[in-house]
C-alpha cells in the first residue's frame, strides 16, 4: 500500500465542522426563548414600578390638592412630575384622575376657551399672533375666574403664563391651528394656520429687541442684524404684512417702518407688574 499523500493527511485531520454547526442551530431556539422570557420579566417589572409610582402620585395629589388647584407654580411642578410617567391629569376620561378629584382637566379646557376668545378677538389687530403675557393681562383685567372641584367650591383667579401655554397645547391637539412659538425670549401664541419659517421669526426677534425702537424695524435694521440681501428681507416682511402680523408706516424720502402690534404690546406690558 502506498503511504497517504500530504493532501490526504490534511483532509483527514480537518475538524468536522458540520456537527458544530448543527449544535449551534439547535441551541438558537433556547437562546431566543430565554431572551423572550427575560424581556417579559423586565416588562412586567417596569409596569409594576409605574403602577407604584402612579399610586404615590395619586397620594401626593390628594395630600396637596389645594396647592395644585390654587398655586400656579406648584401646579406647573406637579405636571412636570406626571410627564415622565405618561400620566395625564388633564385627561377628562373617567378613572384614575376622576377619583382624585383635582378638576384641573376642566380648568385647562375652560382656560383654553378663554384664551381662544382673546386670540380671535385681537386677530384683526395683530394678524393672529399675540404674546402669552398679553393674553394673561387681558384675562386678569377682565377678572376671569375658573371653577375647580375644590372643597371650598370657590373659583380660581390665579393662573400663570405656564398655565396658558398648557391650555394652548390642548387646543393644538384639536388641529385648530393654535400653537406657541418663541420670538427671542418671548412666547407668542399663533392662532392662524400660516407657516412661519426661520426668516419670519428672525425679523420678529429683531423687532422684539429692547431699545427705543422696540416693536418696529426697517429693512436696513434687518439687514444689519442678519446680513441678508434686500430681496430676502422684503420676502419675509411681505408675508408678515399680508397676514396682518405687521403694519407699514411709509415715510416719504425715508426708510419705512414695519410695526409689529404683538411685539409692541409685549414691550408695553413689560412695564406693568405681573401678579
Amino acid at each position: 500500500n502506498k503511504p497517504p499523500t500530504r493532501k490526504q493527511t490534511r483532509l483527514t485531520e480537518m475538524p468536522r465542522r458540520g456537527r458544530i454547526g448543527v449544535g449551534r442551530a439547535s441551541a438558537a431556539p433556547r437562546f431566543t426563548e430565554k431572551a423572550e422570557e427575560m424581556k417579559a420579566v423586565s416588562l412586567q417589572s417596569a409596569m409594576e414600578t409605574v403602577q407604584k409610582l402612579e399610586t404615590k402620585l395619586a397620594d401626593f395629589s390628594k395630600k396637596h390638592k389645594h396647592e395644585i388647584q390654587t398655586d400656579p407654580a406648584f401646579r406647573a411642578k406637579f405636571l412636570q412630575m406626571c410627564a415622565p410617567l405618561g400620566v395625564d391629569p388633564l385627561s377628562s376620561k373617567k378613572g384614575f384622575w376622576e377619583k382624585v378629584g383635582l378638576g384641573i382637566g376642566e380648568f385647562y379646557y375652560e382656560l383654553a376657551v378663554k384664551v381662544a376668545e382673546v386670540c380671535l378677538a385681537s386677530r384683526s389687530r395683530n394678524g393672529g399672533i399675540i404674546s402669552v403675557s398679553e393674553v394673561r393681562r387681558i384675562l386678569m383685567k377682565r377678572g376671569t375666574k375658573f371653577k375647580l372641584s375644590s372643597s371650598t367650591g370657590g373659583k380660581v383667579d390665579k393662573y400663570s403664563r405656564d398655565d396658558i401655554i398648557t391650555a394652548v397645547e390642548k387646543l393644538s391637539k384639536l388641529g385648530s391651528g393654535f400653537r406657541t412659538v418663541h420670538v427671542g425670549s418671548t412666547v407668542m401664541i399663533v392662532s392662524v394656520p400660516t407657516e412661519l419659517n426661520n426668516d419670519h421669526m428672525e425679523v420678529m426677534r429683531i423687532a422684539n429687541e429692547d431699545g427705543p425702537n422696540k416693536g418696529r424695524v426697517t429693512v436696513i435694521d434687518v439687514q444689519r442684524g442678519t446680513e441678508w440681501n434686500e430681496d430676502r428681507v422684503r420676502r419675509a416682511l411681505d408675508l408678515l404684512l399680508s397676514e396682518g402680523m405687521a403694519w407699514i408706516d411709509i415715510q416719504k424720502g425715508k426708510n419705512s417702518f414695519f410695526w409689529f402690534p404683538s411685539v409692541w404690546k409685549e414691550g408695553f406690558d413689560s412695564f406693568e407688574s405681573e401678579e
